[in-house]
């Protein structure tokens, strides 16, 4: 069951009050430990774009021509690559679509378990300290890929390029390790494109060979009269009507013709079967033959960097976070002096405060007059300015206590109303400021007004 906590509306004000000027004040009294240590914050990221290991970036951009000539249909149309039924020539419009496919054989141990060796990269110490088992073995390709943040792979959106990209301490690994992605992967693709037309070579050679039996078993046995026997037969055709014996022999020559049309089709469906299937294997030919070609085109070459042509660190950006974590770091040393400092603060201050009794004085005899008719101790951390105690002796009600911590100050302090606390900023004990403070609450002495000094 839900309850419903109310909170007055007067606790909620007081938790939200932000005593801005007590901000503004502490972070002036500070100024100079706020200076000191931004300007030390931003000289060490200055510092450290000079100190850190450089790291170079190597990238390279890659078209993946899905439409290869090899591929296309007006050249091989009896090879469709990836197309699928449904959407075979909207994929052929377009230019083959997403690289998914690509992306993965990019990253697969055919490729990257080369570029591992290629370039030698093994397992080595953790944090150049800590044994390794598998120190001295190369990089699984798990490993070696990481979580996808060095080498990074991208496929620019609504294109066909994917970028590569490689981060090392040394320039010339990381050209090395794009310059071997790239080889390895137009080699697995090569390999892939041969395979796939020695296969389909071999499907339609097989299918021309058996039909090309076919053909010659069909014009061995082919049997019957040509259409052009019948022109001859027009006597017969007229004795037909009155001897039984020509209508008989028109009858088997009407067969043998019917039998040698029949041949013919069989023979002429076959022979064009053939034509088609020796039309498919010289395309198939001709593919195998280009094989060895590529989809891959490099848009972009990798470049060998010189030592100078670092990515990180960069003094601008070590600038820009110099000046955003000395800021944060200055915050952090403020509230630190502020909670510690054997001095009185301005955080240690109430509610109630009037910044420089000397110029606002007329604050502190309003409250005085408006409280003629209660008793008034000002009790005193630091000497008061003779100008200020002159003032003050125009009021009967008040007492000037000395803070003390002994049975005097206490007596002293029960028979008054109200307190008001004299001190000064980063001269008052802090210590001792907090003990008369605990003091006074737990006589359960209302501090009215703190008052600070110059």
């Amino acid at each position: 069951m839900q309850q419903t906590v109310y909170i007055p509306q007067e606790e909620l004000d007081d938790e939200l009050t932000i005593d801005f000027k007590k901000i503004v004040f502490a972070i002036w009294n500070r100024k100079f430990l706020i200076i000191q240590v931004f300007i030390c914050i931003l000289i060490l990221f200055i510092c450290m774009t000079f100190i850190s290991a450089k790291k170079y970036t190597v990238t390279s951009d890659l078209y993946i021509n899905k439409a290869n000539s090899s591929n296309m249909m007006e050249v091989n149309p009896y090879a469709i690559e990836e197309l699928g039924a449904g959407g075979g020539m909207a994929a052929l419009m377009s230019g083959g679509g997403g690289l998914t496919n690509e992306l993965e054989l990019m990253q697969s141990p055919l490729v990257i378990d080369k570029v591992i060796r290629e370039n030698n990269l093994v397992y080595k110490k953790k944090w150049g300290i800590i044994p390794n088992k598998k120190e001295g073995e190369y990089l699984s390709t798990q490993a070696f890929l990481g979580k996808g943040k060095n080498p990074t792979f991208e496929n620019k959106k609504g294109t066909n390029v994917i970028s590569i990209e490689y981060k090392s301490k040394n320039p010339e690994l990381a050209y090395n390790v794009v310059n071997s992605i790239i080889k390895n992967y137009i080699a697995l693709h090569k390999e892939l494109n041969a395979e796939k037309s020695k296969s389909d070579k071999k499907v339609i050679e097989t299918e021309y060979n058996k039909a090309k039996s076919a053909l010659n078993k069909k014009v061995n046995t082919i049997s019957g009269l040509p259409e052009q026997a019948m022109v001859s037969t027009g006597n017969l055709t007229a004795m037909s009507a009155f001897s039984s014996s020509a209508q008989q022999a028109m009858s088997t020559i009407k067969g043998q013709v019917v039998a040698g049309e029949k041949s013919r089709i069989a023979v002429t469906e076959e022979a064009a079967k053939v034509a088609a299937l020796s039309s498919k294997l010289e395309w198939a030919k001709m593919v195998e033959e280009m094989s060895d070609s590529s989809k891959v085109l490099v848009l972009k070459e990798p470049k060998k960097l010189r030592d100078f042509e670092y990515s990180s660190p960069k003094l601008l950006i070590n600038i820009m976070l110099g000046i955003v974590f000395g800021a944060i770091a200055a915050l952090f040393a403020v509230i630190i002096a502020e909670n510690t400092d054997k001095r009185l603060s301005y955080s240690m201050l109430g509610e109630n405060i009037i910044y420089n009794i000397e110029n606002d004085f007329s604050d502190l005899k309003l409250l005085l007059l408006a409280n003629q008719d209660k008793k008034i101790a000002i009790v005193s951390f630091e000497n008061i300015p003779n100008e200020i105690l002159e003032q003050l002796k125009n009021y009967r009600n008040i007492s000037l206590i000395k803070a003390d911590i002994s049975n005097e100050f206490v007596q002293d302090i029960k028979p008054n109303e109200e307190i008001l606390i004299f001190s000064t900023i980063g001269k008052t004990n802090s210590k001792f400021y907090k003990q008369i403070k605990t003091m006074l609450n737990e006589m359960h002495k209302k501090i009215t007004l703190e008052c600070l000094i110059k």
